[in-house]
């Protein structure tokens, strides 16, 4: 079993965090930190959890104002990376709202070797257009991890962070930053933007469609963004997104010699297969099935999944797909009738039963 990522906090890594704080703060009671981060609740926090109490703590053994905390972590962050090293940025988050210039200063020095996406939110909610306008001047840093921020942390629905409800109503703050970095060059800013924009989508479908009927076909990283951007509406069935990426219907394709198997057992995979058949070249597809997975309340929620989107230059093409029924975190399984359908640029053109025993 993968260890878990909350374990990345071993004594040695909080012993190394210690003695690095204790070169720049000759009166930091090291001892003291260590022991007061493995207290008895330690064993029950989950990795969030790990990161804020790291964060608090550090705050009870730095017995200085806030700005000279921030000089001695800025100059540890240094020697911490990824995202384990976010306590520092949280740190900010936690004690930081009163003092904006500070804390700005801080999370772009903690960003460039972890992430500030999750502490910024919060700058945003209190000083909304303030925060806004730092990142704009971020977007325009020669720093990708600056560029980069500035899109990841005002993205309406980052995923394991606070929301920011103003901005699923109107994003239009938000785009005058994509507006900065739709032509960035970096690959890192890029998947932010389009993130961005698919987050966007699922409040606010037309301002999207509208990006990419006035954006798609200019360059080819900007046609990769509204590309990645769209998979949302695409997954949906969006017929304007369909259109513009050449997913149009198509009469004479069909979906013949569907198999799936009768009954898969919990915690195994379902077997299924299909052929395309066209009199023609079967020219440029979407093809997707949908799993229809029965709820405790005995209603269905289905879930879609890709297959491939490419042109398909023969006259017939088959498909031999597995679709695991192992119980996950994300998705846990109810035995009893499922569905299996299949979606070909967009529309749902057959569907079969099967149990799940």
């Amino acid at each position: 079993m993968a260890e878990q990522l909350k374990n990345v906090y071993t004594k040695n890594y909080i012993k190394n965090l210690s003695d690095k704080i204790q070169k720049q703060y000759e009166d930091f009671d090291s001892l003291g930190f260590e022991n007061a981060i493995f207290d008895k609740s330690w064993s029950s926090l989950e990795l969030k959890q790990r990161m804020r109490h790291i964060a608090t703590t550090l705050n009870k053994f730095l017995l200085i104002s806030y700005k000279k905390q921030l000089e001695i972590l800025k100059i540890v962050s240094k020697d911490f990376s990824g995202f384990e090293a976010m306590f520092f940025q949280d740190f900010v988050e936690v004690f930081g709202l009163d003092d904006f210039e500070n804390s700005m200063a801080a999370l772009e020095v903690f960003t460039i070797d972890s992430s500030s996406e999750f502490a910024i939110r919060e700058f945003i909610l209190k000083y909304e257009d303030k925060t806004m306008a730092q990142m704009k001047l971020w977007a325009k840093a020669d720093n990708e991890h600056l560029r980069r921020l500035s899109s990841e942390g005002c993205r309406p629905r980052l995923p394991w962070a606070v929301a920011l409800p103003s901005f699923k109503q109107n994003p239009i703050k938000v785009l005058e930053i994509i507006e900065l970095l739709k032509n960035d060059k970096s690959k890192y800013v890029q998947k932010s933007v389009a993130n961005n924009l698919n987050d966007i989508s699922k409040d606010n479908p037309d301002i999207l469609v509208k990006f990419l009927l006035e954006n798609y076909g200019k360059t080819k990283e900007l046609d990769w963004i509204c590309k990645h951007a769209s998979r949302t509406l695409l997954k949906q069935g969006e017929k304007r997104v369909l259109k513009l990426f050449g997913y149009e219907e198509l009469s004479s394709v069909e979906v013949k010699n569907f198999s799936v198997d009768k009954e898969v057992k919990l915690q195994e995979e379902l077997n299924f297969s299909f052929e395309l058949t066209s009199f023609e070249e079967i020219g440029n597809v979407r093809v997707e099935y949908i799993i229809y997975y029965k709820k405790a309340n005995n209603r269905h929620n289905k879930k879609i999944f890709m297959i491939t989107q490419n042109r398909i230059k023969t006259k017939n093409k088959t498909f031999v797909k597995k679709q695991s029924f192992k119980d996950m975190t994300t998705r846990k399984h109810y035995k009893g009738e499922h569905f299996i359908s299949i979606v070909i640029n967009g529309k749902e053109v057959i569907k079969k039963e099967f149990f799940l025993i």
